[in-house]
């Protein structure tokens, strides 16, 4: 069962605000067994929209469209629609219920350009916004199925959620699609490839593997397709068990979660905690960290020690190593990393230093140069890492290697 997305809105276009909308619904339609072929962004330009949903209606069984439903003049969906379908805007009762029925609760006047936003066209069945003035339509035409909604993204969830996904579900047979993630981290992607090749080879048709590669992770994501959803799992399961078997140490976890979310709850499964000592990274790593809900229970904190002197008096690094060794080298990051666990009373911790770049750079240690140490019960990993000289990179690699490295550890827990 194949989907397209159409977004609607010159401010798409020009970037004035990102399409989330279309991210979402694809990973929503894909749960119901719904493979989105194709996503494209329009202009709010009759012809334009025309042309796509003709193009769309020969690619797709179910056709979703998103923006140009307001009450002002450049909101040209719902004539175009009518254009398209050959009928007349009609005033249905119920979505002009609904606009008086907002309007009222806000005590605001209603105006007549509001009052619009009930002319529908003729064939649609109406799908009514709970949450805005726009209503959605559905249309049936030529064993196509169109569906148009509002393009604010809480108006446009809250319809798909509660109305238009069951609906879909309940008129369409859908085939069942089950995704198995495997999150890997510190091995690129054509060493993991060739690593499990013959594995790959086994896989029947109806089940593919996808490569994710971002920024010294990857993603290898199992899809099956099929009728029988116990057999189809089963089948997925034993095959992603034999990858991670193959994969070893690289492997992380069989979510599609985030990095540093799988090992927070790790360590918080093995009641383990985490503090770091960050220099070139600036914190970011402790950012990751603390996006997420619950943090606290793992990640303690740290120092983000960027000079010298608060590399000694933070975290303890001798003055001699400093101007002997430099920030930027082997006994400096083993010092840090010792001074987190020490004045920080962690069971794990993760040291960066290094040159993010673009400048400070030298001979022997260019712009890219990351020293990374991870330590804890008795464990620990030095590393020296080269990267680019793009500074954003340089401190997004440093923080995914220090993870990596961290995990490495972690796996004898896993054990």
């Amino acid at each position: 069962m194949l989907a397209e997305i159409i977004t609607i809105g010159d401010e798409i276009l020009i970037g004035q605000i990102v399409d989330t909308n279309s991210a979402w619904m694809a990973i929503e339609l894909n749960k119901i067994g719904v493979r989105v072929k194709q996503i494209s962004s329009v202009s709010d330009d009759k012809e334009h929209i025309l042309k796509a949903l003709a193009e769309a209606a020969n690619r797709a069984n179910v056709i979703f469209i998103t923006g140009g439903l307001g009450p002002t003049k450049d909101d040209i969906t719902k004539k175009t629609l009518a254009e398209y379908f050959g009928v007349e805007l009609v005033e249905n009762q119920e979505a002009l219920a609904n606009v008086e029925r907002i309007f009222a609760k806000y005590n605001r006047p209603l105006l007549e350009v509001n009052k619009q936003q009930a002319l529908v066209p003729a064939n649609c069945e109406v799908v009514l916004n709970e949450n805005g003035t726009a209503p959605g339509m559905w249309f049936d035409h030529n064993g196509v199925i169109y569906m148009s909604m509002p393009g604010v993204p809480f108006e446009m969830m809250y319809m798909m959620e509660e109305q238009v996904l069951p609906k879909l579900k309940a008129t369409l047979k859908l085939p069942v699609i089950i995704h198995k993630t495997l999150l890997t981290v510190g091995e690129g992607e054509s060493f993991l490839a060739e690593r499990i090749a013959d594995i790959e080879n086994d896989l029947p048709p109806y089940i593919k593997l996808a490569y994710l590669p971002k920024l010294g992770q990857v993603r290898l994501r199992l899809s099956a397709f099929g009728e029988n959803q116990a057999a189809l799992q089963k089948e997925v399961d034993a095959f992603a068990a034999r990858f991670i078997e193959r994969i070893g140490s690289p492997f992380v976890i069989d979510q599609d979660i985030p990095l540093e979310k799988a090992i927070l709850d790790l360590m918080e499964n093995n009641g383990l905690t985490l503090s770091v000592a960050e220099s070139c990274t600036g914190g970011y790593l402790s950012h990751l960290f603390t996006l997420h809900p619950g943090s606290s229970h793992v990640f303690l904190g740290g120092a983000v020690s960027y000079s010298y002197e608060l590399k000694e008096s933070i975290l303890g690094v001798k003055n001699e190593t400093l101007w002997q060794h430099g920030a930027v080298s082997e006994e400096t990051v083993k010092e840090m990393v010792e001074g987190a666990l020490l004045n920080f009373k962690s069971d794990f911790a993760v040291a960066i230093t290094g040159v993010a770049g673009p400048g400070g750079g030298t001979e022997d240690k260019p712009v890219g140069t990351v020293w990374i140490a991870a330590a804890g019960k008795g464990m620990s990993l030095i590393k020296k890492y080269t990267f680019g000289s793009k500074r954003r990179q340089n401190i997004e690699r440093s923080a995914v290697m220090a993870l990596s490295m961290l995990n490495t550890l972690l796996t004898e827990i896993k054990k």
